[in-house]
């Protein structure tokens, strides 16, 4: 992925936001009906169980391992190879290394920080699958870790990147215009496909919730990429 955020406002910023998501309907729905049916079969048929189980024990002997490595498979690697066949036409360049450079450490830390973020609300409101507790979970995760934490880190830090990591003008994250610009428009895509999929994670056992968060996060970077080529080609003409 290299989204370039720095871009004068032309549209209202969840305008934007809905656009993007609109654009993903398809994949999104096709992941959306996986997770939804890998859900049903956790709960309805053994084979289903029982392999989903064998994963969860992987993710309890690992931890934090486990998380980091899911979602740079997920995060890093897909969103790269996503990018070589259909933005490139099959081409690697040194670009998709230098990528990878970032989004490695990027998408590791971040996994390892949703997975905080799962044993932490496993504490604050339980870890059982009822209706009650998953409400709790997503409403936290959605009006207060994302737009609190995660959507503005990551927009920061891809800017940084796009920068070539320069420490000059640093206070522009923190204006008004880059907040519309930006930040709001990556919360409205961020909802459209998020919401709908924590509440499938969330119905899941805990051991479960970061290999389905990994399945979700290969969604978003597909949205994610189609923002930053979008934002790519407005700022070329």
């Amino acid at each position: 992925m290299d989204p370039t955020f720095l871009k004068s406002r032309r549209e209202p910023p969840w305008r934007a936001g809905l656009r993007a998501a609109r654009a993903n309907v398809i994949p999104g729905l096709i992941v959306q009906a996986a997770m939804l049916l890998l859900l049903l079969a956790y709960y309805y048929y053994e084979p289903t169980t029982q392999w989903l189980d064998r994963l969860a024990a992987l993710k309890n002997k690992w931890g934090y391992g486990f998380s980091a490595l899911a979602s740079i498979v997920a995060g890093a690697f897909i969103p790269e190879i996503l990018r070589i066949a259909v933005f490139q036409q099959g081409r690697v360049t040194h670009w998709n290394f230098t990528n990878l450079v970032f989004s490695i450490p990027f998408w590791g830390t971040m996994g390892m920080i949703v997975d905080a973020l799962y044993r932490g609300q496993a504490l604050m409101f339980g870890s059982e699958a009822s209706l009650n507790v998953v409400v709790a979970k997503v409403l936290f995760d959605q009006l207060i870790y994302s737009p609190v934490v995660s959507a503005p880190l990551t927009a920061w830090l891809y800017d940084w990147k796009n920068s070539n990591y320069s420490l000059n003008n640093l206070n522009r994250f923190f204006t008004r215009d880059y907040i519309l610009d930006v930040i709001v428009p990556l919360q409205f895509a961020g909802w459209g496909v998020w919401i709908p999929l924590v509440t499938i994670i969330y119905s899941l056992p805990s051991l479960l919730q970061i290999p389905m968060f990994a399945l979700a996060l290969s969604l978003w970077v597909t949205l994610f990429t189609w923002m930053s080529e979008q934002r790519v080609a407005a700022n070329e003409t």
